[in-house]
């Protein structure tokens, strides 16, 4: 399924294919610059189909904030994750792996979100670059059991790939205010509520926006009692530390299927001769949600 964003930088259009072959085009002519493909092992069973969305970059800067010279191996970066869940980190100008970033360019996703089934967890949506983070969803196999992967939420330093945060939108432990709209036993074997729509950064407020799905079981809630938050709703994260900042459940116990599946949009709006940074996100129900950042 071909779903990509182009993303333009620079005088170079990068994407990527829906095997993860990524693509680095002269915008004026199509010319191919560079191609890099991750290999992905097409015989994998892959309920959610293979699809890429696109890639995120990032670039270095200097102290006060402007973009020094782009010479030198990997001081521009495209990011790419995978259906068979891995980051990568290349080097802009040429394709090649970031030896710095990670085992040799490449961080492992399928580590420490439960007992993963092959083909069934991975990412399709880009990952979205916030300061010196790369923040990853996860695309998770709907109903296969209750107890699916987690769909923790993570960041990663951009030069080294070393683990910034995490979040799971299933509230583990009980000091989490949103443990209490959850049954104790849910809350611990409980699955999914993954990230599987691209998320979206406020560079100015340091904020990324979180749209989160259901949890497992999709259809049957006798499993998981309660209102379910972090479920089915968009959250929003400080980039620099993971601290949720605020949440906004658009479906309280989905029974549906009602996964926030686009992006949340940041626009400005004006209320009463003031002006409100805002944020609007769509729902599966025909909803638009406008709320304040």
């Amino acid at each position: 399924k071909f779903e990509v964003t182009p993303l333009a930088v620079r005088g170079t259009l990068f994407l990527s294919t829906p095997l993860n072959r990524v693509l680095a085009l002269d915008p004026r002519t199509g010319r191919e610059r560079w191609r890099f493909d991750p290999k992905l092992a097409l015989n994998i069973d892959r309920s959610e189909g293979f699809v890429s969305r696109g890639v995120s970059y990032w670039e270095a800067r200097d102290a006060g904030g402007a973009a020094p010279s782009v010479a030198g191996a990997c001081r521009r970066r495209v990011f790419l994750a995978t259906v068979d869940a891995r980051l990568f980190a290349l080097d802009a100008a040429t394709g090649a792996r970031c030896a710095s970033f990670g085992d040799s360019g490449v961080v492992r996703l399928d580590q420490g979100v439960g007992r993963v089934q092959v083909g069934q967890y991975g990412v399709t949506s880009p990952p979205s670059v916030i300061g010196d983070v790369v923040v990853v969803g996860s695309s998770i196999g709907d109903n296969r059991r209750v107890d699916l992967e987690r769909g923790t939420v993570r960041a990663f330093h951009v030069r080294t790939g070393a683990l910034a945060w995490s979040f799971d939108p299933v509230p583990r432990s009980p000091s989490d205010p949103a443990h209490r709209s959850w049954a104790p036993a849910a809350a611990a074997r409980t699955g999914a509520a993954n990230a599987w729509a691209p998320i979206s950064a406020d560079t100015a407020r340091g904020l990324v926006f979180i749209p989160t799905g259901s949890a497992s079981p999709d259809f049957y809630g006798g499993e998981r009692l309660g209102d379910n938050r972090y479920a089915n709703s968009v959250v929003a994260i400080e980039a620099a530390t993971g601290r949720v900042r605020w949440h906004f459940q658009v479906v309280h116990h989905d029974l549906w299927d009602y996964d926030v599946a686009s992006q949340p949009t940041l626009v400005d709006i004006t209320r009463g001769g003031r002006t409100v940074p805002a944020v609007v996100v769509a729902t599966k129900m025909g909803y638009l949600y406008i709320l304040d950042r």
